[in-house]
């Protein structure tokens, strides 16, 4: 093989270039493999400059994005899982908590409060992909249903960001249990006639899928996000047959009528904006 004969003197030259280059600077287009300084991506609101490629971002970075400067105030910020089931699999789920809440600053899957967009109040919950796949266990469910109370008592129109893989396994019924309290407490905001806008990133499937996310009052999609309950291959494989393209991408969802809006990110506040004031 060609690469194995290769000597020291013939990689030394690659290998001095990436020397030369600093880590963390750029970031790599997952989608056309544009080469993105990272502060031009933060400034692009973290969607690619050529392709317009929507990059998976936390709750700290849509915060800043959606809502007036400092106007955030969070709720129940440490409230964290307990382990019911004294769940183990590649290791214990209380040391996965422990080192995913060390690792991100997180203490669980979804931020919550209150903030303001163009002045205006809101509640608004925003998942976080990074904390075990953005799963759905009690603290979710219990986060976000006590913001829909907050947003009812307090007659304030409910954000609420999807990003996750589904419910999370490790507590099994309990974490499925949140599909229909969060359900409940929407139904309460409905009767209340508070508007919910749902607001779906990539991914957004499973049990969130099947109760929250696609309950809003507006539904709106980032572009080309995967949304759905079953993931394509799994779908595939169960009923045999190929899957139209572009099948539970935000573009599908859209002209088959589960979705009402598809807005790119940098303009997610103003569109929020306008609909907030139409239904308000």
């Amino acid at each position: 093989m060609a690469w194995f004969s290769r000597s020291k003197e013939n990689i030394a030259p690659d290998t001095k270039k990436k020397e030369d280059m600093p880590d963390g600077l750029w970031e790599k287009c997952p989608d056309c493999g544009e080469i993105i300084n990272k502060k031009q991506l933060e400034n692009n609101f973290f969607t690619c400059i050529k392709c317009d490629y929507h990059f998976r971002i936390g709750s700290e970075q849509y915060i800043k994005i959606l809502l007036d400067k400092d106007s955030f105030k969070e709720m129940d910020r440490k409230m964290r899982s307990a382990d019911p089931l004294e769940f183990e699999d590649t290791k214990r789920y209380k040391d996965r908590i422990d080192s995913t809440i060390k690792k991100t600053g997180l203490y669980d899957a979804v931020k919550t409060g209150t903030g303001k967009i163009n002045s205006r109040e809101v509640a608004l919950g925003c998942m976080d992909f990074g904390f075990i796949g953005g799963s759905m266990g009690s603290v979710v469910g219990e986060k976000l249903a006590r913001l829909a109370v907050k947003a009812r008592k307090n007659k304030i129109p409910l954000i609420i960001i999807s990003s996750s893989g589904g419910a999370r396994m490790m507590e099994g019924a309990l974490s499925l249990m949140q599909m229909a309290k969060t359900s409940g407490r929407l139904a309460e905001l409905a009767d209340a006639k508070i508007p919910y806008i749902s607001i779906l990133t990539d991914p957004t499937t499973g049990g969130t899928t099947a109760s929250y996310a696609m309950l809003g009052d507006i539904i709106i999609a980032e572009p080309k996000a995967l949304i759905g309950f079953a993931g394509p291959r799994v779908i595939k494989q169960t009923i045999g047959k190929d899957l139209p393209e572009g099948f539970q991408r935000s573009e599908f969802l859209l002209e088959h009528g589960f979705v009402d809006l598809i807005s790119h990110r940098k303009d997610l506040k103003m569109n929020l904006s306008n609909i907030l004031d139409i239904l308000m």
